[in-house]
């Protein structure tokens, strides 16, 4: 990894972690995506069965890239010449990767920041963390699908109160409302993403790819879609040896003690 390099990737068993040092802030754009991206597809190829994604600066991410903006207002490209994807081909690759996502999130998580988060599978926050759309200080709104993903978690009311002022929030609210998974005591968010990471790697990996492919449907299409669709995403979960392997397991053991391979 170069010195220079945005993101980082450290393999811990079945989960890889990256962690973003763009500095001064992990500010979202095509640069950090790029690299994002470029370490997601690196750990899906080296076999991890998880991937976590965290800050190594002060805060998780303190919003977009600023530039982007004002090439927008100019009426540029907003740095798309050369980038990896467009903003919704890397929702869509988030959201359909064949991996679970944890996003491990402290001190500031607002704008651009909290849509790479809510297009992760899985949020844990520190108890300090702030967290907030606060696009319209600027005049804007979300522009990566975090509106959007507001009302799904929790609703077009709350989901028009965070976009629409601005607000920073705390974890243990946020939670309560339903837009993170979890909020933990600042000294062990490292210990708890990891333990949180390595159950979902332990986990029925092919079986967990077509959830998430379910889900997406579902989200996008409609429920009925995704039933249409069932039989075609958990085909290859009947060819697999996660399944003969929890089978087995059952029968032997009783539910909860198979030991998948992720295959």
């Amino acid at each position: 990894m170069s010195d220079d390099a945005l993101v980082t990737r450290e393999a811990h068993g079945g989960v890889s972690v990256l962690t973003m040092v763009y500095r001064p802030y992990n500010l979202i754009g095509p640069k950090l995506i790029d690299a994002l991206v470029e370490e997601i597809e690196a750990a899906r190829d080296a076999g991890s069965r998880a991937i976590t994604i965290r800050s190594g600066l002060r805060h998780f991410s303190a919003g977009a890239d600023l530039d982007i903006f004002d090439q927008r207002v100019a009426g540029g490209d907003a740095g798309g010449e050369g980038r990896r994807m467009t903003g919704l081909e890397f929702l869509r690759f988030m959201e359909l990767l064949p991996i679970p996502v944890i996003a491990s999130v402290h001190g500031a998580c607002l704008g651009g920041g909290l849509e790479l988060a809510l297009a992760c599978d899985y949020i844990i926050a520190a108890a300090s963390a702030k967290i907030g759309s606060v696009e319209a200080t600027l005049g804007l709104h979300p522009l990566l699908g975090g509106i959007q993903r507001q009302v799904q978690r929790i609703g077009a009311a709350r989901a028009k109160e965070m976009s629409m002022l601005a607000r920073r929030y705390d974890a243990p609210t946020l939670e309560k409302w339903g837009l993170i998974n979890l909020t933990v005591p600042d000294e062990a968010l490292e210990q708890v993403t990891m333990t949180i990471a390595e159950e979902f790697a332990q986990g029925p990996t092919l079986a967990h790819a077509a959830t998430k492919e379910l889900v997406h449907i579902a989200v996008n299409e409609g429920v009925d879609a995704a039933d249409q669709a069932m039989a075609r995403v958990q085909a290859p979960i009947w060819a697999s040896e996660d399944l003969k392997t929890g089978l087995a397991s059952f029968r032997a053991n009783g539910p909860g003690l198979a030991r998948f391979a992720g295959r």
